[in-house]
Order: structure tokens, then C-alpha cells, then sequence
């Protein structure tokens, strides 16, 4: 590795000398061309979605900024270009296509939705562009052009459901989310996954709301009033966004404790809790693979450095900053590993990369381009942290592919040779899930 960053960093010398003998003969070069490798940055900054993704912009900026005081990438510095989709999916899309197209980024860090996932993968494919994706989604996906640094259903929904169900007693559900893809296809994998273990359809309520969504008062009656039917009864959130303020509002407002209905939600984190008054929420439960809360010296020597280039000692981390983090080192790691930033070098180069992660371990980049991760499940503290209560006691591997659902579970994705397929079919030994 030292020596392919010894080549590149002659070869970068070269480059600049070049540009600097064609300055002196009257040709024009641009400068920031043969010095900087571009990131881009595609986060809602407005919009619905912006009470979460706008940190996830700040945590790449913060580490380009690290990564550049400490020498930058192949002897060049990194600079971001951000752009704004807004909270608009179709958006998202466009803004893709400047940051390939256009602007030529080496690689992207974006989306939370996974509706706003799906909209710019065909950009990412026709463009072959680089996507690492930081959040928790639904699986059901493996794609050559896609790293997904968050958490599969097998590392944060199954575990939590698990957990309620050993450690609580949860013999009722209810499956509440936001009306799009990500938490349509959880739902319907935890609804197979219950039903596996015995759970009766009687006992799965599920409800679906829009993004935005304010007035929760009588979607909360209901669940009181399912949870009154003399079994053990929790919520499993997949409520993204805004929304939640609200939701969690409602749930107070009606008097519903953690020791009544707990509720385990998989987009709340420290961010969102920031913005809300936690004390009637006290108890309840999110699961994710990171927490702040998390007492190794790693996290708290990150803590550290980020406030200090937010300059402020009260902004929070969450698990989507962690994935990030985790994202850009391997990205790193990667091309450095292929001694250039093309996707066609740096794609393979990214399996089997390890990096630290913030809970004291490491995390790899599997073939099937998914990380392994430990899962954490956290209590609501009344200061908008979280007590861990359970942990895993290793990494999880990722399942891209649903063993529940009757059309996954006999595929499999490996983005190595000579597969190089993230839908094989075990069954038929072909491509393409057929």
C-alpha cells in the first residue's frame, strides 16, 4: 500500500509540474482538476427528511476534513460537492445524475429513504457511479454499484422483534410505518417472520402513514385499544422523519408507558430525540448498531473530534453517522488498496475491507456488498440517550435476501468473480433470480 501511495504521490508531482509547464506556455489547465478528487454529497438539507439526513451531509464534510489534514487521498485533497434533493425522490435522481455527470465525483454519500434509494439506481448503474448508502432499509437488494453500510432486517428489525418477544413477552404487534418501500417490505418480512414463530394473524396489526404525517390521535387510540386485549403488546416503528415528533407526542398525550406498550423503533435516534421533549418516552426502545451511549475509547475520541469541528458540545452522533463514517473509510481504504479512484478498480477492491467501527471492533464489506454489524438494542433515557440493554455478542452478517419471503429466500448475491451476480438463484444456478 505504501508504495502504490509512494507512485501515485510521484505521479501527482508530475501532473502538477505538467500543469505548471503548460501555464508558463500560455495553455490553461484547470488546477482544482489535477489536484482534488470530488465526494459528493446527496442529503435532503429541506424537506421532510431533513431533521435526519442534514447531519448525515455534516459527517461526510467532517470527514473529508480529517481525511484532508491528514494528506488527503493518492497525495490529492478531497472536495465535497453537496447538493440538496429536498425530500423530493424524483429529485433525488437529478441531483445524481449533476453529481456523476456533471460535476465527475469519484463517489457519493446519499440517500436515507430507500424510495429515494431506488430512484437514482439506475443513474448509478448507467453511469457507473459509486453510492454508499448509510441506513438501515428493507434488504431485498444487492447491486453492483451500491454499498450499504446500514443495517439489513437480520441486523436491527428481526433482533429487536426477538428481543421483545424473550425479554418483554410481546405476544400482540403492531407494525407501524411510513407508507413507502422500506418499511412496506420490513413489515412484510417481520409479518412472515412472526407467523413462523407462531404469531396469530389476529395478533399483527399493521398501519401505514404518509410522510409528514401530524395528526396521530386516533392511529394512537387504535393501538391502545389493541393493546388492550390482555396480551403483552408492543410497537415495532419504521415512522421516518418528522413524523415521529408528533407520533411520540400523541403516545404521551395519551398516557401510554413503556411498561405498557413499548415501542421499538428503527429510524429514532439521537438526532430525532434532540428535537422533542423525551421524559413521557422514557423507556422505550430503539434498535440500532451504534449509540452514542457506547463506552469504548474509539467512540469517545470520535465524540470528541466532532463537536470540535461542529464546535458544539451538545450535537449528538446517531448510527447513520456511524455507517458513514465507516463508508468513507472504506472508500478510502479502497482506492488507496487500488491506487486509483476509478469504480471499476475500487468496486472489487471494496470486498473484504475492514475498518473500525465506533463500538470497538471492526466492521468488513462483505461480497455481497452489505457490512457486518453488531445490534444494539437501546432503552429512551430522559435526556435523549440510550442505555443499552442488549448487544450481540459478535458482528452480524448481512442477509440481503429474505430467508422468509417465498420469492428470496433461495437467492444469494456475490459481487466477486466468477459470480459477480446480486440476485443468484441457489435453486436454478442462474442470474436474475429466475
Amino acid at each position: 500500500m505504501s508504495n502504490l501511495f509512494s507512485n501515485a504521490r510521484r505521479m501527482a508531482g508530475r501532473a502538477v509540474a505538467g500543469a505548471a509547464a503548460l501555464a508558463i506556455a500560455g495553455v490553461a489547465v484547470p488546477a482544482a482538476a489535477q489536484e482534488t478528487i470530488k465526494v459528493g454529497v446527496l442529503h435532503s438539507l429541506s424537506g421532510t427528511m431533513a431533521i435526519s439526513e442534514t447531519t448525515l451531509k455534516d459527517t461526510v464534510l467532517f470527514m473529508i476534513d480529517q481525511q484532508n489534514a491528514a494528506g488527503g487521498v493518492l497525495g490529492k485533497k478531497l472536495t465535497p460537492v453537496v447538493v440538496d434533493p429536498a425530500s423530493n425522490w424524483p429529485l433525488f435522481a437529478e441531483k445524481a445524475r449533476e453529481l456523476l455527470a456533471k460535476e465527475k465525483v469519484a463517489v457519493v454519500f446519499g440517500c436515507w429513504t430507500s424510495v429515494s434509494r431506488k430512484s437514482v439506481l439506475p443513474v448509478f448503474k448507467e453511469l457507473n457511479g459509486i453510492l454508499f448508502y448509510p441506513v438501515q432499509y428493507e434488504g431485498e437488494e444487492s447491486e453492483r454499484n451500491v454499498f450499504y453500510t446500514g443495517a439489513a432486517p437480520n441486523q436491527q428489525a428481526i433482533p429487536a422483534v426477538d428481543y421483545l418477544a424473550e425479554n418483554e413477552g410481546v405476544k400482540r404487534w403492531v407494525l407501524a410505518g411510513t407508507d413507502y418501500v422500506y418499511p412496506r417490505t420490513t413489515n412484510k418480512i417481520l409479518e412472515a417472520y412472526l407467523k413462523s414463530k407462531g404469531v396469530a394473524a389476529e395478533d399483527i396489526m399493521i398501519n401505514y402513514t404518509p410522510f409528514g404525517h401530524s395528526d396521530w390521535q386516533t392511529i394512537v387510540a387504535d393501538i391502545k385499544k389493541f393493546g388492550s386485549a390482555g396480551k403483552k403488546t408492543a410497537v415495532v416503528s419504521t415512522i421516518n422523519g418528522d413524523a415521529n415528533v408528533p407520533f411520540y407526542k400523541e403516545l404521551g398525550n395519551q398516557g401510554i408507558k413503556a411498561t405498557d406498550i413499548p415501542v421499538v423503533a428503527f429510524s429514532v435516534g439521537e438526532e430525532e430525540l434532540a428535537g422533542i421533549d423525551t421524559k413521557p418516552l422514557v423507556g422505550h426502545l430503539a434498535a440500532w448498531n451504534y449509540f452514542q451511549s457506547v463506552d469504548v475509547p474509539e467512540n469517545a475520541d470520535f465524540i470528541k473530534k466532532w463537536r470540535g469541528y461542529i464546535k458544539n458540545d451538545k450535537r449528538v452522533t446517531n448510527d447513520p453517522m456511524e455507517a458513514t463514517v465507516i463508508g468513507f473509510n472504506m472508500w478510502v481504504k479502497a482506492v488507496e488498496k487500488a491506487g486509483t479512484t476509478d469504480p471499476d478498480a475500487v468496486i472489487p477492491a471494496l470486498i473484504g475491507v475492514s475498518v473500525p467501527n465506533l463500538s470497538g471492533g471492526f466492521s468488513t464489506m462483505m461480497p455481497n456488498h452489505h457490512i457486518t454489524k453488531p445490534v444494539l438494542i437501546g432503552e429512551i433515557k430522559d435526556d435523549g440517550q440510550f442505555d443499552i440493554v442488549e448487544q450481540t455478542p459478535g458482528l452480524i452478517v448481512a442477509e440481503e435476501w429474505s430467508p422468509y419471503l417465498e420469492g428470496s429466500k433461495d437467492l444469494i448475491a456475490d459481487w466477486r468473480a466468477p459470480m459477480n451476480c446480486g440476485n443468484f438463484n441457489v435453486k436454478t444456478g442462474k442470474c436474475g433470480a429466475q
